[in-house]
């Protein structure tokens, strides 16, 4: 499983690709601030209903 930095270096495309599988998702859903990452999961697990764990699969996997 990544860590937020692994994750945060390739944000920008990920969050494109998250956007396209995801359509409900919006760019306010998906801002990454420095220090609030698990926040944005936190978030993105209430939107999609996906554990922690499921949310960076899907995102290691883009």
């Amino acid at each position: 499983m990544k860590n937020s930095l692994e994750i945060k270096g390739d944000w920008n495309e990920k969050k494109g690709k998250l956007k396209q599988k995801f359509a409900l998702l919006t760019d306010r859903d998906l801002l990454m601030v420095e220090g609030k990452e698990d926040e944005m999961l936190g978030k993105l697990q209430i939107l999609l209903g996906r554990s922690k764990e499921e949310l960076h699969k899907i995102i290691s996997e883009l």
